[in-house]
């Protein structure tokens, strides 16, 4: 968003001091011009007119190593406010995809540079009591992940039509339909500030928009009600405040009225292997 110069900076020179092959990298400016990038001119730069939103903005970085990604094997996912701590992280990347040819997507270990500590929220599964075990996992993490373009080609992009939230999961559920593997890995660790997600002023509708449309394009019809209905009752349980409710309840109707693109609903032996892994889509 070109707000934050001295944090792109600082993620820049991590990926730089990585060990093995250099780097490939694209920033995108995501409706704002690119700042922060003039000490390093092997990077290139999109700047784009307008902001099309976190899924939108990445996969025109995307399409910037050609379609799908082509022209590399994989693509490193990396919020401009954060930095890989490890200059052996990449070889780690790598040496993953290398020995598992399923293995489509890697989700990264958030932590608190200062505390060093990851938010449960960070961690991609319902059991997340330890950040530290590193597990399969049914979605990861938008701003820290490395994804196998071979796995974008076949089950395409981001929905960009999400603007911001579930889009991670929403891939994930696609990757996992195609029978590719998602792995949550606490070895691979990107620093990042902590902060609550609620920061955006478009949180809570996008979150209830974005969670019908995850379900209208993705469940099988069954599933649907039942995962809608328990997300309604996880949502009251938490006790928004009646503004946050209100917007909730807004984006929650929105999901309905609107067209939420291409419907691919999951094979049934998908809602088992969600299940296996630890995660049934219904919650």
């Amino acid at each position: 968003m070109g707000d934050r110069p001295g944090d792109l900076r600082a993620l820049l020179d991590s990926v730089a001091r990585q060990k093995g092959d250099p780097i490939e990298v694209v920033v995108v400016g995501n409706g704002a011009p690119v700042t922060g990038v003039e000490d390093f001119p092997a990077v290139r730069t999109v700047e784009l007119p307008e902001n099309l939103g976190i899924p939108g903005g990445r996969n025109v970085g995307i399409e910037a190593f050609g379609p799908a990604g082509s022209e590399v094997d994989a693509l490193l996912f990396l919020d401009d406010d954060g930095l890989l701590p490890d200059p052996g992280t990449a070889e780690r990347v790598r040496e993953a995809l290398a020995a598992d040819p399923r293995l489509g997507i890697i989700s990264f270990r958030i932590a608190d540079p200062e505390t060093g500590l990851t938010q449960r929220r960070h961690v991609p599964r319902l059991r997340a009591s330890d950040p530290m075990r590193s597990s399969r996992v049914t979605t990861f993490l938008g701003g820290a992940n490395a994804v196998r373009t071979r796995l974008l080609a076949e089950v395409g992009a981001l929905p960009g039509e999400f603007f911001y939230a579930h889009e991670e999961t929403d891939l994930a559920w696609r990757a996992l339909d195609a029978g590719w593997m998602i792995d949550y890995r606490s070895d691979m660790v990107l620093f990042h500030p902590t902060t609550p997600p609620s920061r955006h002023a478009v949180y809570h509708r996008m979150v209830a928009r974005n969670r019908v449309w995850l379900a209208r394009r993705n469940l099988p019809v069954p599933l649907v009600p039942l995962y809608l209905g328990v997300w309604v009752l996880v949502t009251l349980g938490r006790r928004p405040s009646a503004p946050a409710l209100k917007s909730w309840l807004g984006g929650f109707s929105e999901g309905w009225r609107k067209p939420c693109g291409p419907r691919r609903p999951m094979k049934w032996r998908t809602v088992w292997r969600l299940t296996r892994l630890g995660r049934p889509p219904v919650i």
